[in-house]
């Protein structure tokens, strides 16, 4: 195990922040997971799990240590007539894994292609596009607890995967995920009726045209971090009440919504923001893409200060136009390596 001190985090996250951590270390299996939590402990430090970097935003120093989840390697696990089941390690690419699936004739990710991240990460937002979360096709996640000090296989049904939301979301100082268990479909079943997917596949009905397909809009409404420093969808859609929706679309009736199975219904925040003329907006170098309301960009060498106030002002502004708080996606580490609660 090298535990390196002094670690700039640039390149690791891709809103592309100054973030110098006091000790990094790149974990390649979970014996070095024991390891590197033995140091930090020894040491007094927190431990900030790192993965993609493409969900978070860090401050310009971090006394902590961050562990940079790079477990490789795909084994399978089991089969029968229907799915196959496979282990995939925390720190494979998800975009790479996704089109994996696809050659090996893997069904149900396809819609969840050109996400930003690691594998390790999917399962802590329960990521999702075009109509799929992840959570639907997760068995299990092996995982070491750090309050009982030793590994654990956690079952999708323990998870409590909801919009965006999952388990270690609500004890992120517990987990540090290590694999995860697909369970995978050997038959296609296309989720192919959100947004624009269906006219787009025209007459190709086929589980590679899906997947070429959301890559393309993708491609076409999201910019590449590496061009532009982002992290995706930068506010989680709302889900409000019908009743709510109703006194909305008296001034805004043609207000995008999607019902929900619990009676609620989802609103497109990517439009609250254009609505609320954010569309193509900067604040100093930081702003809302405009191609992409939904997607803010740092466009220069901005700091979290520069992030936090152009997100707030957006904040505001729809708030003050539809009486709704959007509720950012990224999470907000403070300077000790722990999450932090966004103040609007």
């Amino acid at each position: 195990m090298n535990i390196q001190q002094q670690v700039q985090l640039k390149p690791f996250n891709t809103l592309n922040l100054d973030a110098m951590a006091s000790h990094y270390v790149k974990i390649h299996s979970i014996e070095s997971v024991v390891d590197a939590i033995h140091f930090a402990q020894k040491q007094q430090l927190n431990i900030l799990i790192l993965s993609g970097g493409s969900n978070m935003l860090l401050p310009q120093h971090l006394h902590a240590l961050v562990m940079h989840m790079d477990i490789q390697g795909i084994e399978f696990l089991a089969e029968d007539e229907l799915t196959k089941t496979i282990k995939v390690g925390a720190g494979q690419v998800w975009h790479d894994f996704v089109l994996w699936t696809t050659e090996q004739q893997l069904y149900g990710l396809q819609n969840l292609a050109l996400i930003p991240g690691l594998v390790g990460a999917s399962p802590v937002q329960n990521i999702g596009a075009y109509g799929v979360e992840v959570g639907e096709f997760i068995e299990s996640v092996e995982v070491y607890d750090r309050h009982l000090n030793q590994f654990n296989s956690i079952q999708a049904q323990d998870c409590t995967f909801a919009y965006r939301h999952s388990i270690f979301k609500n004890d992120p100082n517990r987990y540090v995920i290590c694999h995860v268990v697909f369970k995978l479909l050997k038959n296609p079943d296309l989720k192919m009726n959100y947004g624009d997917l269906k006219t787009a596949m025209a007459d190709e009905i086929t589980a590679k045209n899906l997947q070429e397909q959301v890559i393309r809009i993708r491609q076409s409404k999201l910019p590449d971090p590496q061009t532009f420093p982002n992290v995706g969808s930068f506010f989680k859609n709302p889900i409000i009440s019908e009743q709510d929706l109703q006194q909305i679309k008296l001034n805004a009736p043609n207000i995008p919504h999607y019902p929900q199975n619990d009676g609620h219904v989802k609103i497109a925040a990517g439009w609250l923001i254009d609505q609320s003329g954010w569309k193509g907006k900067r604040l100093a170098q930081v702003g809302m893409f405009d191609k992409q309301a939904l997607v803010l960009v740092n466009y220069a060498e901005a700091t979290l200060e520069d992030v936090q106030a152009t997100y707030q002002a957006v904040q505001r502004d729809v708030f003050k136009q539809f009486n709704i708080l959007l509720e950012p996606e990224p999470v907000l580490f403070n300077e000790s390596g722990l999450i932090q609660a966004h103040v609007s």
